[in-house]
C-alpha cells in the first residue's frame, strides 16, 4: 500500500496556483507568489509579506544536521506561537500554510479553518498535528489539486526504488523574531530577532534561508520559494481609481499593466489547476500511439528532450543568480 493510500493525503506541488487555491478554500485573503531571488527589490515587489515557504530535499536524520538542507537556530521548547507536528505523509504543504496562517495577527479565515485553530488552542505541537489532520474537509481541500494517480503499480511485486523526498517548511517573523516552523522537528526554531528598520524581518530570512541553499551543490535544484502576501489586486484597484481621480495618467496606465498581470496570472493558475483534476492518460496513450504511427513520435521526443534541457538550464541560472547575491 503506498504513503498516499495508507495517510489519506496525496503529495502536493510546489505551485503558487495550488497553495493559492487551498487559501482560497480557507476563506483567507492572501495569495502565494514564486519567489526566483532574495534581492530587496524582488521582496519589496511582493509587500506586503508575512512568510517564506521554503521547499528542500529533505536527508535523513545521520546527515541532516551538516549536510545539503541543514537548518541553523536553536530550538524553543517554550514557543507560544502556533505550531502543529506533520503526523501523516505528504500533508507538509498544508501543514506549512497552517503553521504560517496561524501567527499571522488579525487575519480573517474561513468559519471551518477558524474553528479548526480556535479548538486546537493551548495543545502541544503533537496533538494539534493529529487534529488538523483528522480534519476531513482539511484533507479534501489538499487532495482535490493533487495529481490524479494515473498509474498503479501495487501488487504487482516490483522492486521498490528509493524516491528522493522534499519538505515544506515555513519561515516567518513572531514575537520579534525570525522562525523556522517544520513540522518534522519536536519544537519550532528561533532564529534571531530583527530590526523593525530597514527590510526588517525578511533581511534575517534571506541570510538564513540563502546559508541553508549554500549547502547544495552549486546549481542544485533541490528547493524552492514562494511568498505568502496579501493579495494585490484590491490594493491595485483602489490605487487605478485614485490615479483616475487625480488625472494622472501616467500612473494608471502603469497600474492598469500591473492589474492585467496579475489577472492574466490568476487565469493560468485557474486552468492549470482545472488541469490537475483531470486524468489524462488515456488521452496522451492515444496521442502517442497516433504519432508513433505517423512517424512523427521520434522528431517530438527530440524537441521535448532540448525544451526540458532549456528549461533546467534556466532553472539552473536562477539558482546561481540567488547564490551572487549571498
Amino acid at each position: 500500500m503506498s504513503d498516499e493510500e495508507q495517510s489519506g493525503w496525496q503529495l502536493t506541488e510546489s505551485d503558487p496556483g495550488v497553495f493559492t487555491e487551498l487559501l482560497k478554500t480557507l476563506g483567507v485573503p492572501l495569495i502565494v507568489d514564486d519567489l526566483y531571488s532574495l534581492d530587496s527589490d524582488s521582496l519589496a515587489n511582493l509587500q506586503p509579506l508575512h512568510a517564506l515557504i521554503f521547499l528542500f530535499k529533505w536527508v535523513a536524520s545521520g546527515d541532516s544536521e551538516s549536510g545539503p538542507g541543514s537548518s541553523s537556530g536553536t530550538y524553543d521548547p517554550d514557543f507560544q506561537g502556533f505550531f502543529a507536528h506533520q503526523v501523516v505523509n505528504n500533508a507538509c504543504a498544508t501543514l506549512a500554510v497552517l503553521n504560517a496562517l496561524g501567527n499571522i495577527p488579525s487575519l480573517p479565515t474561513g468559519p471551518q479553518l477558524g474553528e479548526l485553530v480556535s479548538f486546537s488552542t493551548g495543545m502541544d505541537p503533537q496533538t494539534r498535528g493529529l487534529v488538523i489532520t483528522s480534519a476531513d474537509w482539511l484533507r479534501e481541500a489538499h487532495n482535490t489539486l493533487s495529481p490524479p494517480s494515473a498509474i498503479s503499480l501495487e501488487g504487482l511485486n516490483l522492486p521498490r526504488k528509493s524516491e528522493d523526498a522534499y519538505h515544506f517548511v515555513v519561515y516567518l517573523p513572531v514575537m520579534g523574531a525570525l522562525y523556522e516552523l517544520d513540522g518534522l522537528k519536536p519544537h519550532a526554531v528561533r532564529h534571531s530577532a530583527y530590526s523593525e528598520d530597514g527590510e526588517g524581518w525578511l533581511k534575517v530570512a534571506r541570510e538564513v534561508i540563502e546559508a541553508r541553499i549554500n549547502t547544495y551543490p552549486m546549481g542544485s535544484l533541490e528547493f524552492s520559494l514562494l511568498a505568502l502576501r496579501d493579495d494585490p489586486l484590491p490594493t491595485l484597484q483602489s490605487k487605478i481609481q485614485e490615479a483616475q481621480q487625480a488625472g494622472n495618467r501616467e500612473l494608471e496606465h502603469e497600474l492598469l499593466s500591473t492589474l492585467t498581470n496579475e489577472n492574466a496570472k490568476r487565469e493560468r493558475w485557474a486552468f492549470e489547476n482545472s488541469l490537475r483534476k483531470h486524468n489524462h492518460v488515456g488521452l496522451v496513450h492515444a496521442l502517442l500511439m497516433v504519432m508513433a504511427k505517423s512517424g512523427k513520435l521520434s522528431e517530438a521526443e527530440a524537441k521535448a528532450k532540448e525544451a526540458m534541457k532549456t528549461r533546467i538550464e534556466q532553472r539552473k541560472a536562477r539558482g546561481e543568480d540567488m547564490d551572487e547575491d549571498d
